[in-house]
C-alpha cells in the first residue's frame, strides 16, 4: 500500500503542475498540448491509485471522487479527438458508468455521515449532470468548435480542481507531508482553490464570446 500511496502523490503532484501549465499557456500551443497530455496520464494515475486505496481502507467517498476525476478526465480528451466507432463506444460506456456512480454516490449522500453528504451530493450531480451532457453529445454526433472546446475545458478545469482541493484543504498530515507548517496553518490554501474556479470560468466566458476568442483552457 505504501509504493501505491507513493504514486498516488506523484501522480497528484505532477497532475497538479502540468494543469497549471496548461491554463497558463495558449490554447494549442505544443507547450498546452505537451503539458495537457502529461496533466492526463498524471490524473488517470493518481485516479487509480485513489480508487484501488479507498477500496482496501473501505472508503467509499474516495471511490466515488476517483472514479468521477478519471471520468471527467477521460471525456475531456474524447471530446478533442477524432470521431470514430471505437470512440463513440467508449464514450457510452463512460456515460453509463458516470451515471451508475452519481446515482450511487446520491444515494449515499442522503444516509451517509453528516460531514460527507456534501462531497457525496457534489460527485454525485457532477455524475448525473455529465452523463446528461455525453448524451447530448451523442445525440449531435459532431460538435462545432466553441462547445467542443468549452466541453473540453469545463471537464478538464474540474478534474484539475478536486485535485487542487483535495491536495490543498484535504486531510492536514497529507499536506504537512509536503509543504513547511507556516503554509499549512493558514487561510491562503483556498487561493489554488479558488484560483482553479476563476480561470475555468473566465476561459469558458472567452470561449463563449465567439470563434475569435482564445481562452487559456486546459
Amino acid at each position: 500500500m505504501r509504493t501505491l500511496l507513493i504514486i498516488h502523490v506523484i501522480g497528484a503532484a505532477v497532475g497538479l503542475v502540468a494543469g497549471a501549465t496548461a491554463l497558463a499557456s495558449a490554447k494549442g500551443a505544443r507547450l498546452h498540448r505537451r503539458s495537457g497530455k502529461i496533466f492526463v496520464a498524471a490524473m488517470l494515475t493518481m485516479s487509480t491509485s485513489a480508487i484501488v486505496l479507498a477500496v482496501f481502507r473501505t472508503q467509499p467517498l474516495n471511490v466515488v471522487a476517483g472514479l468521477l476525476t478519471a471520468y471527467l478526465v477521460a471525456t475531456a480528451l474524447t471530446t478533442v479527438r477524432p470521431r470514430s466507432a471505437a470512440m463513440r463506444r467508449l464514450d457510452i460506456g463512460l456515460m453509463l458508468g458516470a451515471l451508475v456512480a452519481g446515482v450511487v454516490a446520491i444515494g449515499l449522500a442522503t444516509g451517509g455521515e453528516p460531514g460527507s453528504r456534501i462531497p457525496f451530493l457534489m460527485f454525485g450531480l457532477a455524475g448525473v449532470l455529465g452523463s446528461i451532457g455525453d448524451l447530448k453529445t451523442l445525440r449531435a454526433g459532431r460538435l462545432t468548435r466553441v462547445p467542443k472546446i468549452a466541453r473540453h475545458l469545463w471537464r478538464m478545469c474540474l478534474a484539475l480542481w478536486i485535485a487542487t482541493a483535495s491536495f490543498f484543504l484535504g486531510p492536514r498530515a497529507r499536506v504537512e507531508a509536503v509543504l513547511p507548517d507556516v503554509l499549512v496553518r493558514t487561510p491562503l490554501l483556498i487561493i489554488p482553490v479558488l484560483a482553479v474556479l476563476a480561470v475555468m470560468f473566465y476561459s469558458l466566458w472567452r470561449t463563449k464570446r465567439g470563434p475569435r476568442a482564445q481562452p487559456a483552457a486546459v
